[in-house]
């Protein structure tokens, strides 16, 4: 168990230090009150879901491992998510798939209906979260061969159009029902493996069927609608129908949101340098932060220098009210609990790091063309007493304090977790 004496002490030292440098920790950690990161449902069960227990995975998407404790229900599911918010700091959404229906009976996803989601509407109405909406275009035998808004079948095509327009009216019904907009984002594998013959038919496809899907106006204070590009996939190392070209242009002339995933780019690329770019034509963007391992292999997000960067170009930008934050990883080879609450800390954590930058100070000696002291003061900054800061935010909200937090998923493993065989 921390010291919370300790924790005060480290802290008064620490904000008398940021002080100095013009930074009001006061401040800071207030802002990042503010800040809600959506938790994405499928880390519980490896994109699972309760449509199909046990159905074949496809999409280019691969969960790894089989640690033991995996959710086999809605409410095996809450009961998870509700250890995961008890461990961060702050008042967190949450990030829903169609697949996580709840029906006694088959309900084809091209009628789905709010009703199937109820369930979460209740706990979430009960706990105080806001929930995010996916469809889900992937893991169906009409997607077996690796299209569906951009088939060319005109039949397979409609029924994703409908499931799209179908989990809207799920977002509103969110949106309403909880008293804050659901973000509901397009994420779709279509493309092809090798070189295509033709690659505008299929993205004239796509437009047609986005512009059908987003017909109907939704009061923005209940829904917001995203697309979602990628560079590549398995299945789809090509051609993207969905590319970034693709989605920047239709997010913009349509005026919703574009969503950027951290491992859906080349490698050497980061979402980080396009954040500014997209809020001068964008008036909100959604962020879904993973960790791609030489490819878009959605690694537990890490406290490293991609997501530092992530939050820094947030932040420097003054948009925290204009970039939804997303969590978007699954990793079934250690404590699904862990890998949910370490990669939103380390989330939060980078989101804290950004906000006691010095910015004014940064600006004026990059202004003065003074960019050695800028150099210099970005270096010594990683070595300011950040973590005195978030170890007190953590201390505050009763949260654990440093490795403490795995002592409660262990006994949350030893209770709950072992019993699931």
């Amino acid at each position: 168990m921390t010291d919370t004496k300790h924790i005060q002490s480290a802290y008064e030292l620490a904000k008398e230090r940021y002080a100095e440098l013009g930074v009001d920790t006061e401040q800071a950690l207030a802002r990042l009150d503010n800040v809600s990161i959506s938790l994405h449902c499928w880390q519980g069960d490896d994109v699972g879901g309760f449509e199909n227990p046990g159905g074949d995975l496809t999409g280019g998407i691969a969960a790894t491992g089989n640690y033991p404790g995996k959710a086999r229900t809605a409410d095996e599911l809450r009961s998870d998510l509700d250890v995961v918010y008890s461990l961060l700091p702050g008042s967190h959404r949450l990030n829903l798939h169609a697949i996580y229906l709840e029906s006694d009976s088959k309900v084809e996803r091209n009628a789905i209906e709010p009703k199937h989601f109820s369930g979460w509407k209740d706990w979430a109405k009960e706990k105080g979260h806001g929930i995010d909406f996916n469809p889900t275009c992937f893991s169906h035998p009409k997607s077996v061969d690796g299209f569906t808004l951009a088939h060319r079948d005109e039949d397979i095509r409609q029924f994703w159009v409908e499931h799209c327009i179908a989990s809207r009216k799920i977002g509103e019904y969110f949106g309403k029902e909880l008293g804050t907009p659901a973000v509901t984002n397009i994420w779709i594998p279509d493309g092809y493996k090798d070189t295509p013959a033709d690659r505008q038919t299929p993205r004239r496809l796509l437009l047609d069927s986005l512009d059908t899907i987003l017909a109907e106006k939704i009061d923005p204070r209940y829904n917001l609608d995203a697309v979602e590009p990628k560079l590549f996939g398995l299945g789809s190392e090509s051609y993207v129908v969905g590319s970034m070209e693709f989605y920047t242009a239709y997010a913009v002339s349509r005026k919703i949101l574009l969503t950027l995933d951290s491992g859906h780019f080349h490698p050497t690329e980061t979402i980080a340098d396009k954040i500014s770019s997209m809020l001068l034509y964008l008036d909100e963007l959604l962020l879904h932060v993973s960790r791609g391992v030489r490819w878009d292999s959605d690694h537990v997000v890490t406290f490293n220098d991609d997501t530092q960067a992530i939050a820094n170009e947030i932040v420097r930008s003054n948009a925290l009210e204009r970039v939804h934050i997303g969590l978007d990883y699954f990793d079934a080879s250690i404590n699904r609990i862990a890998a949910w609450t370490i990669g939103a800390r380390n989330t939060l954590r980078a989101l804290l790091v950004a906000l006691l930058e010095p910015q004014a100070m940064m600006r004026q000696y990059e202004v003065d063309g003074d960019y050695s002291s800028r150099l210099a003061l970005q270096e010594e900054l990683k070595s300011m007493p950040f973590s005195a800061v978030w170890d007190y935010s953590c201390s505050k909200k009763n949260v654990p304090v440093g490795m403490d937090f795995m002592s409660v998923i262990k006994d949350y493993e030893k209770k709950e977790l072992s019993k699931r065989v």
